[in-house]
C-alpha cells in the first residue's frame, strides 16, 4: 500500500497553490505553446513532489531481537569500524546508508527496545557522502537498547536537506519497523552496531526499509 507522508502535507499544498497560479497565469495571459508547456512542466513536478513524500506500508516478514533491518530506502556507502566518539567513545562497526532525493525517505526504527539517549545537533549541509558529514552536519542521534545490546543511529542532512524530524524521546519504547522520523530531500543515516555484529549487506547494495535485513547483532 503506498500513501503519502503527514510531513509533507503543508509542502504538497503550497505545491498545488504555486502551480494552479502559474497555470491561471499562463492560460491567461501568454500563448497557447506557454500554457501548454506550464502544464508538462507543473505535472512533472508536481509528480517529483507525491515520490518524494511517498509512504508506503511495509510489513516485517520476520522479527527478532537481533536482527537489524534498514533504517531507510538507499544505497550502502559505508561499512567499516569507526570511532564513535558522541555516545559510545570507542570503537563501533559503522554501516551507512546514502539516501538519494528519489529514494523513500520515512527512517524507521531498526530494532525494538528503549531510547536510552537522544540529542539534535546543529550543523553545516556538506554532501552527505563527505566523511566528515556524521560529525559536522545537521544532525539528530538516537541510541536504541534492546536489553542485550545498543546500537546508534544517526539521521544527517545533507546539501539539500535542510529539515531533519525525528519522533523518539528518551525513555521511550520503540517497535522494530515503526517510523522514528524522515529527512527531507536528500540525506544520510549512519547505523553504530557492537563489534562482532553479522554484516548483511555490502557496499553499493540498494536497501529498502523494513525489507532488507542489514545485520544480525551478536547474541
Amino acid at each position: 500500500m503506498l500513501g503519502l507522508h503527514k510531513e509533507g502535507f503543508e509542502i504538497i499544498g503550497m505545491t498545488t497553490l504555486i502551480l494552479g497560479i502559474l497555470n491561471l497565469a499562463a492560460y491567461q495571459y501568454f500563448p497557447q505553446w506557454v500554457l501548454i508547456l506550464t502544464i508538462i512542466i507543473s505535472i512533472i513536478l508536481y509528480i517529483l513532489v507525491l515520490q518524494f513524500f511517498r509512504n508506503p506500508k511495509r510489513v516485517i516478514q520476520k522479527k527478532g531481537d537481533h536482527l537489524v533491518y534498514a533504517p531507510a530506502d538507499g544505497k550502502i556507502v559505508v561499512i567499516e569500524e569507526a570511532e564513535e566518539v558522541e555516545y559510545f567513545k570507542e570503537k563501533k562497526l559503522q554501516i551507512s546508508i546514502f539516501m538519494s532525493p528519489l529514494n523513500v525517505h520515512v527512517n524507521r526504527n531498526p530494532i525494538s527496545g528503549k531510547v536510552n539517549y537522544y540529542q539534535y545537533h546543529e550543523g553545516k549541509y556538506l554532501v552527505a557522502w563527505h566523511p566528515k558529514s556524521s560529525t559536522e552536519n545537521e544532525r539528530t542521534t538516537v541510541v536504541l537498547d534492546n536489553g542485550k545490546n545498543e546500537i546508534l543511529i544517526r539521521q544527517i542532512a545533507g546539501a539539500l536537506a535542510r529539515r531533519i524530524v525525528n519522533y523518539l524521546g528518551v525513555g521511550q519504547t520503540v517497535h522494530q519497523g515503526e517510523e522514528m522520523g524522515f529527512i527531507k530531500f536528500g540525506s544520510r543515516v549512519d547505523l553504530f552496531l557492537p563489534l562482532g555484529t553479522k554484516v548483511n549487506v555490502k557496499i553499493d547494495e540498494v536497501v529498502r526499509g523494513n525489507q532488507t535485513l542489514i545485520a544480525e547483532l551478536p547474541q
